[in-house]
């Protein structure tokens, strides 16, 4: 987490995670907004919603929706190779919105950004491809179950109304 000031709220922008790309990827530069984040696998029966993740980051990426992928090994459906994930993801879905390297998403071991989606979202993900709808302000965050499929009309009425928020000043 970067630094925040004493008895600050944190907030979903104040986390940093490995970038599948290499590197940091630092939340803060993606302040002010939405972000769809998804714990991703590439051997599970809802791998196939990477399209749907394609197809929404394609349709609102460019009004300001943030889709992030972050692969995970908690239900033993993943690669541990960060390279491996990147060309299934590139070759098999031509996905283009960010990624992160395998990360932990529920547990003890839960990386920081996935203990504060469950912590203001309704609880750590069930399953793989579990999402995170968080606010342009960093602090409300909707959980939405694995089996939605990212074209369902409340995830799209959730996107658009987040879309439609005022950017926090």
């Amino acid at each position: 987490m970067s630094g925040l000031a004493t008895g600050a709220e944190p907030t979903a922008f104040d986390f940093r995670m490995e970038s599948l790309d290499g590197g940091p990827l630092d939340l803060a530069t993606f302040r002010g907004r939405p972000m769809l984040v998804v714990n991703t696998a590439s051997f599970c029966g809802f791998t196939p919603q990477y399209t749907g993740l394609q197809k929404l980051h394609d349709r609102f990426s460019g009004r300001g929706l943030l889709v992030l992928g972050v692969p995970s090994n908690d239900f033993n459906q993943e690669s541990a190779d960060a390279r491996a994930i990147k060309h299934f993801c590139e070759a098999n879905y031509s996905v283009t919105f960010p990624m992160t390297v395998p990360a932990h998403v529920r547990g003890a071991q839960a990386a920081p950004l996935f203990a504060f989606l469950a912590a203001h979202g309704g609880g750590p993900p069930r399953w793989n491809f579990h999402k995170y709808l968080v606010s342009r302000d960093g602090r409300r965050v909707q959980g939405f179950p694995s089996a939605t499929e990212l074209d369902a009309p409340a995830l799209i009425r959730a996107v658009e109304a987040a879309l439609a928020s005022t950017p926090a000043a």
